[in-house]
């Protein structure tokens, strides 16, 4: 075991990346005096260690080709992810987000699937102030990238109840407890004015090189799986006794959707079933889970660095009697779920308390003003005017409230006068599906993604009108590349990028994110898929059990059926 950080590896044999981490004293490395350098890009190893105060260094791939024709380098931007716990702000915190994206960044704000505000476009040279504007809200970008604890999710619904509430009280518990100790944030973007304390001599629970990858954990509410608990690494699942109290957690391991093309020893995984522990002893087991994935993670061969590798290495009970030998007690049996929702959760509701909220659908996650709707103007005027609480979902979705039953006639009316439809009037189909940001700012991605999916949606919507299946709820998720943030592999149909213009299509999951789809078809042209998705709906429709989802028929019939029936048109 390296006595540096805690990592089964020496120090020799460590990854690039991982040397990087273990020379960069606690985050610091270079990121100070390269941002007064005058250049407009980071050198290899802050662009690493950036990732952990919340940035990615990207550039705008569609200006490349014009770049190196004109023999200029990249065009440098950067891509700032605020970590907020919950997805829960106030009005003045969202205000200020779209303040920073249209004065530093690209006039957007994305919504991401873990509930955080991505700004894409920042400059290096206004990376500090809109970090510091960040600052003015409470927040904070640290952990919103990075092998390190990720924002913690839950579902989203403000619900005035006992459970949500303790549910948001744990949330703040784990992140003050899983954030890393170094004040390397406070020095470099506030330059100390947060009265800093004295600096860190270690990270007690991350050591030198931090975690071997990523880490994300969510928690469910019995019952309600909006957040696809199945895909993190570590998940709970919120257990409410007859009072609607939260009486303890089920503890889950081991999810992960990334993998890569071609190498099928990646993979994605469901999370698994570890055990029970009670309300009170949550932190406990987090920060259990996280040292034995910081000891024996996998450190040579970041493709196998997930905590789902070391899972399947090891196993469950050997994993189950590492984290118990670390918390001093024994987890309980694993208390059985059934759930009943995984829906977002749009349209307007009563909250409990005589107030009301309202979800409003934000198709792929991204705050814009298109011609077609002034998303991010008329969301501005209405938190301006009416000051609600916003919720952020996992399903990349806003939520608004703490309205007033009677201003809800003035808000309809404004979103109206923006182009903002009711969620009502949107076609399920497109309420269900999701898109990752891929091209041109996601230096992974090797096809589009967001935007080429209003239009494949609209393609598709207006195959599944000519044969009456307009109105099912048929989930549809894209992603650039087949690292899975946009969640393909759960829900009805997933599409993969694998190169320009080309995705796998896999499909066989279902509603509730409990089962892997399966892959259906490889490299189908993106002018074909439409056409697929109608075939499988017809299919789908000719020989589908009553209330029986696209997913699960796909699952009972087989994706070797399906492939016969539909295959002449991939």
């Amino acid at each position: 075991m390296c006595m540096a950080c805690g990592c089964s590896t020496s120090r020799g044999d460590l990854s690039y990346v991982e040397q990087v981490k273990a020379n960069s004293d606690h985050l610091r490395g270079s990121i100070r005096e390269e941002l007064e350098n005058g250049l407009p890009d980071f050198t290899e190893e802050s662009y690493q260690i950036l990732k952990f105060h919340g940035i990615y260094q990207q550039d705008d791939r569609d200006k490349r080709k014009e770049a190196k024709k004109l023999g200029l380098d990249k065009h440098y931007i950067m891509m700032v992810r605020t970590r907020i716990p919950g997805g829960v702000l106030s009005a003045d915190a969202y205000l200020v987000h779209d303040e920073i994206a249209q004065v530093y960044g690209n006039g957007t704000l994305r919504i991401t699937t873990r509930q955080d505000f991505q700004i894409h476009g920042v400059l290096k040279k206004n990376l500090k102030d809109t970090i510091r504007k960040i600052n003015t809200t409470l927040l904070t970008a640290l952990g919103g990238c990075g092998d390190q604890e990720r924002n913690i999710i839950t579902c989203p619904e403000p619900i005035k109840d006992a459970c949500r509430g303790e549910v948001l009280a744990v949330i703040a518990e784990l992140a003050a407890h899983l954030k890393p100790a170094t004040t390397a944030y406070v020095e470099i973007w506030l330059d100390g004015i947060m009265a800093t304390p004295e600096r860190e001599q270690s990270e007690p629970l991350y050591g030198d090189t931090y975690l071997p990858r990523k880490f994300k954990t969510a928690i469910a509410i019995q019952g309600d799986n909006c957040v696809d608990v199945y895909s993190n690494d570590l998940a709970f699942i919120a257990l409410k006794d007859n009072t609607g109290h939260i009486y303890g957690f089920d503890v889950l391991v081991g999810g992960s959707l990334g993998r890569t093309n071609r190498k099928p020893d990646t993979y994605a995984a469901l999370a698994k079933p570890l055990g029970y522990v009670p309300y009170d002893r949550i932190v406990d087991v987090a920060k259990a889970v996280v040292t034995v994935q910081r000891d024996y993670g996998e450190r040579k061969d970041r493709k196998h660095a997930r905590l789902k590798y070391l899972i399947s290495e090891k196993g469950v009970e050997w994993f189950k009697a590492q984290v118990e030998s670390r918390m001093g007690f024994k987890l309980g049996p694993f208390v059985d779920v059934n759930w009943t929702n995984a829906d977002d959760h749009l349209g307007w509701h009563e909250q409990g308390d005589g107030l009301l909220y309202l979800g409003m659908f934000v198709q792929n996650g991204r705050i814009a003003d298109t011609e077609n709707a002034k998303y991010r103007t008329g969301l501005r005027e209405v938190i301006q005017r009416f000051r609600p609480g916003v919720r952020l979902t996992p399903q990349q979705n806003i939520i608004l409230c703490d309205i007033e039953p009677s201003v809800r006639p003035q808000i309809d009316k404004l979103l109206l006068r923006y182009g903002i439809r009711p969620v009502e009037t949107v076609p399920l189909p497109i309420i269900n599906s999701m898109a990752c940001p891929a091209i041109p700012t996601c230096g992974l991605a090797v096809a589009e993604s967001e935007r080429v999916m209003p239009g494949l949606m609209d393609k598709v919507l207006a195959e599944l009108r000519e044969i009456g299946m307009e109105n099912e709820k048929i989930s549809i998720r894209m992603t650039g590349c087949p690292n899975g943030c946009a969640r393909p592999y759960l829900g009805d149909i997933g599409l993969v990028g694998t190169t320009l213009g080309k995705y796998d299509v896999y499909a066989g999951g279902d509603r509730f994110g409990t089962r892997l789809s399966q892959l259906l078809f490889e490299n189908v042209p993106l002018e074909n898929i439409p056409i697929v998705i109608r075939d499988i709906a017809i299919m789908y429709k000719e020989q589908r059990y009553s209330n029986e989802s696209l997913g699960d028929f796909i699952f009972r019939v087989g994706v070797d059926s399906v492939r016969r029936e539909v295959g002449a048109v991939v």
